[in-house]
């Protein structure tokens, strides 16, 4: 059993050895992608405003933009009132059904950028390459294919080598190149494990949601929209501090516009909770996209338990749940695979490399 185990793993390994690696360097990479985004594009991604300082009425905010792009319609908007992040903009094409996005001052009313396609920044493009490869749908696939060979390789590690948690932290440095190298492919997997585990169940979550949504969803793709499908007299400003009431303590910090038939006004957002895994899009409140009534407002609080798990995949898949610490080593054992794959290759090659010789030796000798 332990021989079949062993055979599927090093199978697995192979199978997806080069997919893995650039999940793995881009995923840790993007542990950091709010703090790069920041240090590239200083220009689009902060704002300097007092303490004291409102952020501009909504309505204002939605309209300049609008103003600014007629050949847009509105997507979805960040919203940011720390006095330094930028609120973004995400905005459709309506030629083509392509989303941009924009930054802005949220307490001046400034557009920072232009507007730009989502994988125009370069972190926005190790993103799609992280999830997709860059294959849009079929990219979305594989991704949560790989992460299920992920979550095998990560458990079927853990079974192999469980016998070596009573040696964790002793390498034979004086050993064999190959037991040397045998040791720290165990002792890499065994400290990473938990980890890549997590990110594996996480990672797939997203990926095969994206795919049920997709073919559940989208059979046939939604007409190009040539106008807003809400109605031009909602206050979206009174359905900001509405929504604060709808929900005690509700912060929101993300809401989307209609841009499907079957969707509504939506704001995403944060309540006060003991629960440090506890995403800042957790609680929603829906309002009618044509008169502003409210539709559902789902506290995380009240939630079932599976729906604050579910919630939580946010937090740990991008590490930031402890802030720079808990991203630190998000990014460090998140490259795990690939230093795995590099002591595993070297396995793989050893191996080959030793076959031939034993099939010589048993060549009677002329």
């Amino acid at each position: 059993m332990r021989k079949k185990l062993f055979k599927w793993h090093s199978v697995s390994a192979l199978i997806a050895l080069i997919p893995l690696m650039v999940i793995a360097v881009t995923g840790s990479i993007l542990v950091f992608k709010v703090e790069i985004d920041t240090w590239l594009m200083p220009e689009h991604m902060t704002v300097n405003a007092d303490e004291t300082t409102p952020r501009l009425n909504l309505n204002t905010l939605i309209n300049k933009v609008e103003t600014a792009n007629p050949q847009f319609l509105m997507g979805s908007w960040e919203l940011f009132d720390d006095k330094s992040r930028a609120d973004t903009a995400y905005i459709i094409e309506k030629a083509t059904g392509h989303w941009y996005k924009l930054y802005l001052n949220q307490y001046t009313g400034e557009l920072l950028s232009k507007p730009v396609t989502v994988v125009h920044d370069i972190t926005d493009w190790l993103l799609s390459l992280h999830y997709t490869f860059l294959l849009d749908f079929t990219g979305t696939v594989l991704g949560s294919i790989f992460a299920i060979i992920l979550l095998f390789l990560g458990i079927s590690g853990i079974i192999l080598y469980r016998q070596f948690w009573k040696k964790l932290f002793t390498l034979r440095f004086k050993a064999a190149r190959r037991i040397f190298y045998s040791d720290v492919h165990k002792f890499i997997g065994i400290i990473s494990s938990p980890v890549l585990i997590i990110l594996a169940i996480t990672g797939g979550y997203f990926n095969i949601a994206a795919v049920v949504h997709e073919v559940s969803e989208h059979i046939e793709p939604h007409p190009l929209l040539t106008k807003p499908l809400y109605s031009q007299n909602i206050d979206f400003q009174r359905l900001v501090d509405k929504s604060q009431k709808d929900i005690k303590g509700f912060n929101p910090t993300y809401f989307i516009f209609p841009f499907e038939p079957e969707l509504h006004i939506t704001f995403f957002g944060e309540v006060p909770t003991d629960n440090l895994l506890i995403s800042e899009y957790a609680s929603t409140v829906t309002y009618d996209r044509v008169s502003g009534e409210l539709m559902a407002a789902l506290d995380i609080r009240t939630q079932s338990t599976i729906t604050v798990v579910i919630d939580t995949f946010r937090k740990l898949h991008f590490g930031y749940f402890a802030g720079i610490p808990s991203k630190i080593i998000w990014c460090v054992l998140g490259l795990t695979p690939l230093w795995l794959a590099l002591t595993g290759l070297y396995f793989y090659w050893f191996r080959k490399r030793k076959r031939p010789s034993k099939v010589f030796s048993k060549v009677p000798a002329m």
